[in-house]
C-alpha cells in the first residue's frame, strides 16, 4: 500500500519515487492516518507555501483515490492518507497464511557469517552468549531471505594463551586429571595469569613452550595441547545445542598459523610490510591506523597475520557475496588494519569483507575478563537463571512434571538471555541484570513467550465455525493489523542493517499492541469471533516468525 501511495504521489508531482518513499511517513496517532506525506520539499519549487501545497495537492489526490484508499485530506503541511481498515486486513490476513509471507526481499545471495569464536584453554562466559546470539541471528535473518548462508566459527587453539596454561598445568597442576569441564580449564588459565605477574621472570619459559607449540617439536607439549584442546571444544558442543546454534565449518589457528607466516614473510619480501626492531609490520600511520604487527621478533606469528591466511581460506572454500565476522568492539581497530592489508595484499573480496563489532556485556561491578577470572561462566550463569525460572514457572503452575519443569525452564531461561542480548543496539554495552531480564511483563523474553502462549491459549479454545466476514474495524484491530503488515519489511532493514535489535523491538511493540487488542475487544462470543480468531492468529504467526529470528523457541504453555 505504501508502494501504491508513493506512485500516485509521483504521478502527480514528478518527484523521485525513491525520495517519496523516504518521505512518506507513519503518523504518531492513527486519527492523523495511516501514512503522511510533508509538503516542504516541493516549496521552493513551486514558489508556494506547504500548507497551500498540500491543500492543492490533496484535492487533485482524491479525484485519483487508488482501492484500498478511503480518504485523503490536507492538515496542514502534510497530506494524510487512511486506508480502507476492511480491505487492508483481509489483505494481511491473507498475506500471512502464504508461507512465502516476509520474505520477498533479497535472494540467491551467498553469505559466509563468523561468530561465537570462544578461544580454547579459556572460559566460554556471558560475553560469548552476545556474539554467539548476534550471529546465529543474523544468520537466520540471512536464511529467511532465502540467502545461501554459511555458519563458521573460529577459535584460538595456539598462542601465547595456550603457551600460559600449559605452562601453569606442567608445573602447578600435573597432578590433576585432564576433563572436560569448562571451570576447571578456565580456572588454570586464570591462576596462570596471576602466577606470572608475581613472577615476570617465568615469561621466558612461556616462550619457549608457545615456541614448541608453533613448531610441534615437543611430544610431551604437543600431547598436552592436542588432549586439552579436544576437550575444550568437546565442552562447546552443549552449550551450542543450548543455544540453539550449528556450525558449517569451525576454523582454528593452528590451520593458518604456518599460511599466516608465509602471507607475513610475503609482504615483507615484496615491500608491503617492512621489519620493525625484528619484528614485521604493516605501518598504517599515514592512514591512521597505527602499526599493525604480522611477526614477533622471534619469528612466531600473531593472530593478525593468522586473519590475513583465513581470509583467503574462507574465500577458497566457500565463495560468498559477503563475509561477515562479528567481533568485539575493542576489536574494530583490528577488523579495520585486517581489511586495510587486505587491500593492499589486492585480495579480491576484500571489499567484501566486513567486520560486525559489538559492545561488551558488563556486569553491575564492572568489566568482565578472562585474565582475571572477575567473569561469570556459561554454565555457572544457566544453572542460576534456571534454577530462578523454576520458582517462577512453580508459582504459576499447579501440577507439572520435573522434565517438562526443567525443560520449560531451560527454554524460559534462554529466551530471556537472548533477548536482553538481542534486544539493544549491536554496538551498545550491556549491563546485564538478571531480575530485569526474568520479568514476565515488560520488555523480556519471558513477556514475549507468555504473549505467544496467550494467544495459542484462545486458538485452542476456540470453537468457532463462522465464515470469515469483516463488517467493521475497530481502532485496536486496525491496530494490530497494521504492525503485523511491517514484519516484512522490519525484517528487510534488519537484514540491509545487520540489526537484529529492529527485530527485537518490533516483536515487544508486537506483543504491546497485541495485549491492548486482547483487553479492549473480547474475542470468544463476540459478534466479530470469526475475524478476531483469525487476527490471533495472524499475530502468533508474525510472533512466531519474528521469535525464530532472533533464536528463541516458542512454548505453547508458560
Amino acid at each position: 500500500m505504501k508502494d501504491k501511495i508513493a506512485s500516485l504521489i509521483v504521478n502527480e508531482t514528478k518527484l523521485d519515487v525513491v525520495m517519496v518513499s523516504s518521505l512518506l511517513e507513519v503518523p504518531p496517532e492513527m486519527d492523523l492516518g495511516d501514512y503522511a506525506f510533508p509538503c516542504f520539499t516541493l516549496s521552493k519549487e513551486l514558489k508556494k507555501a506547504p500548507v497551500a501545497i498540500a491543500a492543492d495537492l490533496a484535492k487533485s489526490l482524491n479525484k485519483k483515490m487508488p482501492d484500498g484508499v478511503s480518504e485523503i485530506k490536507a492538515v496542514g503541511p502534510y497530506i494524510n492518507f487512511f486506508l480502507d481498515k476492511v480491505i487492508l486486513a483481509e489483505r494481511v490476513l491473507e498475506d500471512v497464511k502464504d508461507e512465502k509471507w516476509g520474505k520477498s526481499t533479497i535472494k540467491n545471495k551467498k553469505t559466509m557469517i563468523e561468530f561465537s569464536q570462544p578461544n580454547t584453554h579459556k572460559a566460554f562466559h556471558v560475553g560469548h552468549i552476545r556474539g554467539t546470539s548476534l550471529g546465529e541471528s543474523i544468520a537466520r535473518i540471512s536464511e529467511f531471505l532465502e540467502n545461501k548462508t554459511i555458519r563458521v566459527n573460529y577459535s584460538g587453539d595456539t598462542g601465547m594463551h595456550i603457551a600460559k596454561w600449559i605452562w601453569c598445568y606442567k608445573n602447578f597442576h600435573g597432578g590433576d586429571e585432564l576433563k572436560e569441564d569448562e571451570s576447571w580449564i578456565a580456572s588454570i588459565y586464570v591462576d596462570a595469569v596471576k602466577r606470572l605477574e608475581k613472577n615476570p621472570n617465568a615469561q621466558e619459559d612461556v616462550n619457549k613452550i608457545n615456541k614448541h607449540i608453533e613448531s610441534k617439536d615437543n611430544k610431551v607439549i604437543n600431547y598436552l595441547w592436542e588432549k586439552t584442546r579436544a576437550l575444550s571444544i568437546e565442552s562447546w558442543e552443549r552449550i551450542y545445542s543450548e543455544l540453539g546454534t550449528h556450525f558449517d565449518k569451525h576454523y582454528f589457528e593452528s590451520e593458518v598459523e604456518i599460511p599466516g607466516k608465509e602471507i607475513a614473510l610475503e609482504l615483507l619480501k615484496k615491500k608491503i610490510a617492512k621489519k620493525s626492531d625484528g619484528a614485521v609490520i604493516m605501518n598504517f600511520k599515514k592512514e591512521d591506523l597505527g602499526v599493525f604487527v604480522l611477526l614477533r621478533s622471534d619469528g612466531t606469528v600473531l593472530y593478525s597475520a593468522k586473519d590475513l591466511a583465513l581470509a583467503e581460506l574462507k574465500n577458497k572454500e566457500f565463495k560468498s557475496d559477503k563475509y561477515i565476522t562479528t567481533i568485539g568492539d575493542e576489536q574494530k581497530h583490528h577488523g579495520n588494519q585486517v581489511i586495510k592489508t587486505l587491500e593492499k595484499m589486492k585480495f579480491s573480496k576484500s571489499k567484501d569483507y566486513v567486520f560486525l563489532p559489538f559492545g561488551m556485556v558488563r556486569l553491575p561491578t564492572g568489566k568482565m575478563s578472562s585474565r582475571t577470572g572477575d567473569n561469570i561462566l556459561y554454565s555457572d550463569f544457566l544453572k542460576e537463571i534456571i534454577e530462578y525460572t523454576k520458582e517462577r514457572i512453580e508459582e504459576r503452575t499447579e501440577k507439572i512434571s520435573k522434565k517438562e519443569l526443567s525443560q520449560r525452564a531451560l527454554n524460559i531461561s534462554i529466551a530471556a538471555i537472548k533477548y536482553s542480548m538481542l534486544k539493544q543496539d549491536p554496538k551498545k554495552v550491556i549491563v546485564f541484570d538478571k531480575k530485569e531480564s526474568l520479568r514476565f511483563e515488560g520488555d523480556t523474553g519471558p513477556y514475549l513467550l507468555y504473549s505467544y502462549a496467550r494467544a495459542s491459549s484462545i486458538l485452542k479454545k476456540a470453537k468457532s465455525k463462522a465464515k470469515l466476514k469483516i463488517v467493521n474495524v475497530e481502532k485496536s484491530e486496525a491496530s494490530l493489523v497494521k504492525k503485523i503488515d511491517l514484519f516484512p519489511s522490519v525484517v528487510k532493514k534488519a537484514y540491509e542493517s545487520l540489526a537484529p535489535n529492529l527485530i527485537a523491538n518490533y516483536a515487544y511493540e508486537l506483543c504491546q499492541t497485541f495485549n491492548e487488542f486482547y483487553h479492549s475487544c473480547p474475542v470468544m462470543g463476540s459478534d466479530s469471533e470469526a475475524f478476531r480468531l483469525e487476527l490471533v492468529a495472524a499475530f502468533r504467526t508474525a510472533l512466531k516468525k519474528s521469535l525464530d529470528l532472533l533464536g528463541i523457541e516458542t512454548l505453547e504453555e508458560m
